[in-house]
């Protein structure tokens, strides 16, 4: 029985760190397991120009602890003004390594967001002429479509005819949660890739609804029914080069999640690599977590690996992580895996 491993310094390839107090709190517990990670642009307001995400940029390394080696893959939220030539431009500075599209009002300030892609289709050429990731909250979000069925259907009505009409895009399916969408990016071609979360791996909707309403475990796109996230763990652990880490971490103060109207966001960075390493060893599947987690990611971005080791040493007894974490007056709850985590994480530089 595998009791040790050691993987090349893992990237998470979708993060929200927020800003101000908040960004100050958790950017410390990512840079300290993850030698990279692609910023979510959806602040408020929106991260939509170069000047603003070298801003944020700054903004954030200025909160990474000095013994911490770690980059910041900046990106800018897609909207219907978007300067095609500032895209350009902020990906030749090495600024700008992805756009991120949101359907307007699709999630957490979405508000911004595309409301026809067709629009936008200046902007997606000059992004497939040079390379330049997409990377898609793949649901709709009209109000006829069930919350359980838009990624299908956005799949089926938007994504795939963007892709028929711009084979060349390089799109990232984000945060996939369907067997579907799985699916799509198993037949996919080299310019197709899709990033699994950490909580989509553990949770489906039952952990939301059973027995009482559980915040902590709302986020969007919602967890769906088991067979889906089933179908999720069997591509994560695959060894696919399609699929790789995108945690999807969203830390909401804990007064806003368990609310009348909660948030939507599960925090997991902090135990995000324990978490992962229970998953992949109940799937028998330990040997397969370098490449979720560590090169599939790297080699779809067009990076070389990071060079920095982290060892995980499976203990006799639980680890323990904190149920919260402060920021300010109030706290963030961390992501509750519903199991004890027995997976030591140990950076070795």
């Amino acid at each position: 029985m595998t009791t040790e491993l050691t993987i090349h310094r893992p990237d998470d390839m979708h993060l929200h760190l927020r800003d101000g107090e908040m960004l100050k709190a958790v950017t410390p517990h990512t840079s300290a397991d993850f030698g990279r990670a692609i910023i979510m642009p959806n602040l408020v307001p929106p991260v939509t120009t170069s000047e603003q995400a070298r801003a944020y940029r700054d903004r954030i390394m200025a909160t990474v602890p000095k013994d911490h080696a770690f980059e910041t893959m900046m990106t800018l939220y897609l909207t219907e003004g978007t300067d095609a030539s500032d895209v350009v431009a902020g990906a030749k500075e090495g600024l700008i390594k992805a756009v991120k599209l949101y359907p307007a009002g699709a999630t957490t300030n979405s508000a911004s967001g595309v409301r026809d892609v067709a629009t936008v289709m200046p902007v997606l050429e000059k992004m497939a002429e040079i390379g330049l990731p997409l990377l898609v909250h793949g649901e709709v979000t009209t109000a006829d479509i069930d919350i359980f069925d838009r990624e299908k259907v956005f799949i089926e009505t938007i994504l795939d005819p963007l892709r028929q009409a711009l084979p060349e895009l390089r799109v990232v399916m984000e945060h996939i949660t369907t067997k579907e969408g799985a699916q799509y990016a198993k037949e996919g071609n080299e310019n197709l890739a899709a990033t699994i979360t950490t909580h989509h791996l553990i949770i489906n909707r039952n952990h939301i609804l059973v027995g009482g309403i559980k915040p902590h475990y709302y986020c969007l796109p919602v967890a769906k029914r088991e067979e889906h996230r089933l179908a999720l763990r069997a591509a994560a652990t695959s060894g696919d080069a399609r699929f790789f880490l995108g945690t999807d971490s969203a830390p909401h103060t804990t007064s806003t999640k368990e609310n009348a109207c909660g948030c939507a966001g599960i925090y997991s960075s902090l135990n995000t690599m324990s978490c992962l390493a229970h998953v992949f060893e109940e799937e028998g599947a330990l040997d397969k977590l370098e490449a979720f987690a560590s090169l599939n990611g790297a080699a779809f971005y067009g990076i070389a690996p990071n060079r920095g080791k982290t060892r995980l040493v499976k203990e006799e007894s639980p680890v323990s992580y904190p149920e919260t974490i402060a920021v300010g007056d109030e706290t963030v709850t961390v992501f509750d895996p519903g199991f004890p985590l027995y997976w030591r994480v140990e950076n070795l530089g």
